[in-house]
């Protein structure tokens, strides 16, 4: 009985056939009989599968916080770059001076689209828009060509900060009697005044100004709070834009990700628009006041050392500082319904 004879099955591929994979494949064709190692092949091909899981995460993700940012247009007339830098910074990755530019374009698409519901019901003040949104877009791009001479950590460290004060101003709210409707345009000087200001920041930190424009038509001028939102969203859309383009002489944008983000959030401003009325404008300009100072407080951290970043100490201090603000506003609020509640004894006692 003769001995069977395996024969090994043979390997139709050359020397110079086998090729690695990574950023030298190439090389291994000069090099004649240079083989993968066993498992060499099944596991480039694995990790060719799973590299790009985080990456598709993070777009599903971005795109998600993107129909947060336009329900926030669309319900409250403003706060889309707040959420939109942080959004592009730390979920979509994106160098902080790229994200502020794609910000701009995200925040005035959506914003441009948003003005239209407003428009057909009346409360858009065109003439007041228009000219708030030139001198905007003037203070916008020279905002925009002096942030090329900031380090982007001392943008988003000014844009926390920003972050902060526009979240104490909205759980705050206003008080009765400070806003009173005007019948007219507001002042030409004034408007032209407001505009560069807003515009500069707007410019300078990637601000869509929606948080300071709607208080500067409503207080300064006066207008109701609907036509307040509804001018903003003109203003927002110009300014924006403006300060994109000064941003694109020094910044290039990846125009995939930004059409991506802008749909979404346009489909979200549609979506915000039709809950106006559904929800109850206090509670959620508060909870989105709140939400704003947790973003706030993220964004100063991250701005720290790293060994700092990493010490419990800083968390605790943060902590402490953020409770102490509750406090105060609390104690603040205390006293005033006080007063009101002292008034109202008073004005029954003399009826």
């Amino acid at each position: 009985m003769g001995c069977r004879v395996h024969r090994r099955r043979p390997d139709f591929r050359r020397g110079h056939q086998h090729l690695r994979h990574g950023h030298a494949a190439g090389q291994v064709a000069l090099q004649p009989g240079r083989q993968l190692r066993p498992g060499h092949h099944r596991r480039a091909t694995a990790r060719r599968h799973t590299d790009g899981g985080p990456v598709v995460t993070g777009l599903v993700l971005t795109v998600a916080g993107a129909v947060l940012i336009g329900v926030s247009l669309g319900l409250l007339g403003g706060g889309g770059s707040i959420l939109a830098v942080p959004l592009l910074v730390y979920v979509a990755d994106l160098p902080a001076k790229e994200a502020i530019a794609t910000s701009l374009l995200v925040v005035g698409a959506t914003s441009a689209v948003a003005v239209l519901p407003h428009a057909r019901a009346h409360r858009v003040r065109w003439r007041t828009g228009l000219i708030f949104g030139v001198a905007g877009m003037t203070g916008a791009y020279a905002g925009g060509r002096l942030a090329e001479l900031v380090p982007a950590s001392v943008l988003l460290t000014a844009f926390a900060l920003m972050m902060l004060a526009t979240a104490v101003a909205m759980i705050r709210g206003r008080r009765s009697g400070e806003v009173k409707p005007v019948p007219h345009e507001l002042p030409v000087l004034k408007v032209i005044l407001e505009g560069v200001v807003v515009g500069m920041v707007t410019g300078l930190v990637g601000a869509g100004g929606g948080f300071l424009v709607v208080p500067a038509l409503a207080l300064l001028g006066g207008l109701p709070m609907p036509v307040a939102v509804g001018t903003s969203l003109v203003v927002i859309a110009m300014k924006s834009f403006a300060g994109l383009a000064g941003y694109l002489s020094s910044v290039s944008i990846n125009w995939g990700l930004a059409a991506a983000v802008t749909a979404a959030a346009v489909a979200g401003s549609l979506l915000g628009g039709r809950l106006v009325g559904r929800i109850p404008e206090d509670v959620l300009r508060k909870a989105f006041g709140w939400f704003v100072v947790v973003m706030g407080v993220f964004v100063l951290v991250q701005q720290a050392p790293t060994g700092l970043r990493s010490n419990p100490l800083l968390w605790a201090l943060a902590g402490l500082a953020a409770a102490a603000v509750v406090a105060t506003m609390l104690v603040r609020r205390g006293k005033r319904a006080g007063r009101h509640a002292e008034r109202g004894v008073l004005v029954t006692g003399r009826r």
